[in-house]
């Protein structure tokens, strides 16, 4: 039986080209996943930072074979970690944290690496803060990230396009009448998400004046 022909093309998300399959042919192999130069993995990681932060700042990014390794040290009095994008999709996600919330940031990759999905992740991170095997910071731990389209990042200029920011402050435990933040979302102010658990934190809107 004879298909028409349909031609189906998808951008690649990391080699920038484009595919054409036919139905009826043999599919071409898929190409290899390029990894790109682990100084443009730190220059892409650190831009959700203030400028005055990203020298400085710890950098976790991806090896040859996409394992997460850390590419570069903080410098003495920076307390940032950031993490470069994940190679291999069509969307282009960098974030940066206080480092104080690593121990929460690391359990969470183990946990999904092991095949822990969905909320479930938090609920065994929110346990082992419980039974005081998973360590919270004491004082606020803020958060940023950018989240757009690999299509938007140019990694010869260092140029990005077309992302959305995100700012949130961590204050585990934090509750509407601890804080006197509201825990209804709003656009044009700061409120309180996942109050009261390990993973409370107030959310910031790019657009607040």
């Amino acid at each position: 039986m004879m298909f028409p022909l349909r031609a189906t093309l998808r951008a690649l998300a990391v080699s920038g080209l484009a595919a054409s399959v036919a139905v009826g042919q043999a599919p071409a192999s898929a190409a290899p996943m390029v990894i790109p130069p682990a100084a443009e993995q730190m220059a892409a990681a650190v831009l959700p930072l203030p400028p005055t932060l990203r020298v400085g700042a710890r950098v976790l990014g991806y090896d040859a074979g996409k394992k997460l390794v850390e590419l570069r040290a903080a410098a003495a009095g920076n307390g940032m970690t950031c993490l470069a994008d994940e190679p291999g999709d069509e969307r282009f996600h960098v974030a940066c944290y206080a480092t104080s919330m690593e121990p929460f940031m690391l359990r969470g990759r183990e946990l999904r690496a092991q095949g822990v999905k969905g909320d479930a992740v938090d609920s065994a991170r929110f346990k082992e803060v419980k039974d005081g095997k998973l360590k919270m910071p004491t004082l606020p731990a803020a958060l940023y990230s950018l989240t757009g389209k690999v299509a938007g990042w140019n990694g010869a200029t260092g140029q990005l396009t077309g992302a959305s920011r995100l700012y949130v402050v961590y204050m585990p435990g934090a509750t509407e009448q601890t804080t006197g933040l509201s825990v209804v979302p709003q656009k044009d102010g700061p409120w309180l998400m996942f109050p009261g658990t390990p993973k409370a934190h107030i959310m910031f809107t790019p657009d607040m004046r």
